[in-house]
């Protein structure tokens, strides 16, 4: 018998089914004769060096890597040989765009240009105002300090014209992020999306289109990102609690599941105002993160259409629970993925030869659907999980944990299967007399990341207790 594991069931305690998302397992929907799906470990991270502090931000401009690293601004070259450019203070996530002659980054409520040829400098007019985010469009360097929205003059990105303020006025919530999507400027307030096209004129030279108003704003300044050709944002309307969105058609559409939402009403607003979301498209992947203060929220757009239902899983640093996942700011250049630690001054690249965290082991968990036999009773003599083993790192010698709850809420004592060596390409990872059940019962298995384990099927054979 074949029990479903993509997705696993557990019980709150409260009166409520929730959904066990797999952890550090990234769900891939496609037939190989086993089943119609499989697991795959998560992508490791490799240190390639340090930089002078945390990763703030990131960006490839002009075939070179650019990152904001504690409160530096600094190049990296593609033999990792980091070059500090300038100053631009502050902590937090910062935002970053370019113009044909600048790169512009902004951070503590300050905006910089930087040329080569020039070097870094602050955009020191006063009626700039505060610069909570900000983008660069036909020519100008649009911003917002909340309330207005102010761009730059065309001849002079340094200079600031008074009267060429513009506002996002259909509702009186503050901006909170400004986005461009196919030459539109999108001003994400926090109840409210409005859309923005140039028009020319001697003053502010953008106009609303009418009728383009999304009745959903934004959380927080870092919570939207560009994935499949629109933006997907954290947030909601007035008075509604914070869910994942898609702008689709002029409407926001819902991307987060029940299970996301619950996930999600954890935390405080406030938390949620400093959420990072971004995105990643890599080989048939399009996976959106969404970086908790203690996991990481993925979602699988291409398998998500592929299975015909959401595919999410989750991403900790971590052996067992939940932690913050240390990579950040992905960066596709130098033929790699390069990212940023949340937690430490180094920088590497993601890989998929191993599955470690900057040279720390990490762990993997999931859990299976309820198994269910109409009430009647089973005993279970084998469990089989059917994988790919003889991978593990090099002079380790993993194990697999597997647990069974009947009322999902207590867990039985784990029992241990030896995952298999580097070359035990035959291992059968197997659990004999593994008990009983009276009603229903779900599985959960877990192991560390030097098992390098793709996990396609799990198997249980079974006899009915006596009626």
């Amino acid at each position: 018998m074949q029990i479903p594991i993509l997705n696993g069931i557990y019980t709150n305690g409260i009166g409520d089914f929730r959904v066990e998302y797999p952890r550090n397992m990234v769900p891939i929907i496609q037939k190989q004769g086993i089943s119609e799906g499989y697991f795959r470990p998560g992508d490791g991270i490799i240190q390639l060096g340090t930089g002078p502090g945390v990763d703030r931000g990131a960006i490839n401009w002009n075939g070179l890597l650019y990152r904001v690293m504690g409160t530096k601004l600094v190049s990296i070259s593609s033999t990792n040989v980091v070059t500090e450019i300038g100053t631009v203070g502050g902590t937090g996530q910062v935002t970053f765009d370019y113009s044909f002659d600048y790169l512009a980054v902004a951070s503590r409520g300050k905006l910089f240009l930087y040329k080569p040829s020039t070097g870094l400098q602050q955009i020191t007019d006063l009626d700039l105002g505060t610069v909570i985010d900000f983008v660069w469009v036909d020519g100008y360097f649009m911003t917002t300090d909340g309330t207005y929205l102010v761009v730059t003059e065309l001849n002079d990105p340094f200079s600031v014209n008074p009267l060429k303020y513009g506002s996002s006025e259909a509702d009186p919530d503050p901006v909170v992020a400004l986005m461009k999507v196919k030459n539109e400027v999108y001003a994400l307030n926090r109840n409210t999306i409005e859309v923005f096209n140039n028009v020319g004129g001697s003053l502010f030279p953008f106009q609303r289109v009418e009728g383009a108003q999304v009745q959903r704003g934004v959380v927080g300044t870092n919570a939207c990102a560009l994935f499949m050709d629109t933006i997907v944002f954290l947030g909601g309307g007035r008075n509604e609690s914070v869910a994942v969105w898609m702008i689709s058609g002029g409407i926001a559409e819902k991307l987060s599941t029940r299970e996301v939402d619950q996930i999600l009403a954890e935390y405080t607003e406030e938390e949620l105002s400093k959420v990072h979301v971004e995105s990643r498209v890599d080989k048939d992947f399009r996976h959106l993160y969404i970086h908790l203060p203690d996991q990481t929220l993925a979602f699988d757009g291409s398998g998500t259409a592929k299975a015909g239902t959401p595919v999410w899983f989750t991403l900790t640093s971590s052996i067992v629970d939940k932690r913050q996942y240390r990579a950040q700011n992905f960066i596709w250049i130098y033929n790699r993925w390069i990212v940023g630690d949340t937690q430490s001054s180094k920088f590497g690249y993601l890989t998929d030869t191993l599955s470690s965290h900057w040279g720390e082991i990490t762990g993997w968990d999931f859990e299976t659907m309820i198994l269910y036999n109409e009430s009647r009773g089973l005993i279970f003599h084998e469990l089989e999980l059917v994988a790919l083993t003889g991978n593990a790192i090099f002079g380790s010698d993993p194990s697999i944990w597997t647990s069974y709850t009947v009322d999902g809420v207590t867990w039985s004592q784990e029992k241990v299967c030896k995952a298999g060596v580097t070359g035990q390409r035959n291992k059968r990872l197997s659990w004999l007399q593994q008990g009983r059940m009276r009603q229903w019962r779900s599985q959960r298995f877990r192991g560390t990341s030097d098992a390098q384990l793709a996990v396609a099927r799990l198997e249980v054979r079974v006899e009915p207790l006596a009626v």
